[in-house]
């Protein structure tokens, strides 16, 4: 984790049960780190492993000539779709 500041302003206040302390309390202990520590760094890096699975995908390379292909293909006549297109809608009056 980047650690932009020493300065941190802002505050971030959970509440747990005694069970729930006492397990991450154990767990920090056990890698030398504050609680405070502990529950930064592996609540930071679960939240940018969710934002990169957002954003971002990984395929293999069968994977990705299927998908480059898929891109690269004409798109499909759908006639509904056409028609939706065409007609004026309810906001167009």
């Amino acid at each position: 984790m980047t650690d932009v500041s020493n300065n941190k302003p802002t505050r971030l206040n959970i509440r747990v049960s005694e069970h729930e302390k006492d397990v991450i309390t154990r767990a920090a202990q056990s890698v030398n780190a504050t609680v405070s520590r502990f529950v930064l760094e592996k609540a930071y890096a679960e939240a940018e492993a969710i934002l990169a699975d957002q954003s971002q995908f990984r395929l293999d390379e069968r994977q990705w000539k299927r998908f480059c292909q898929a891109l690269d293909a004409p798109p499909k006549t759908i006639p509904a779709l056409n028609k939706l297109l065409s007609e004026p809608g309810v906001f167009d009056a």
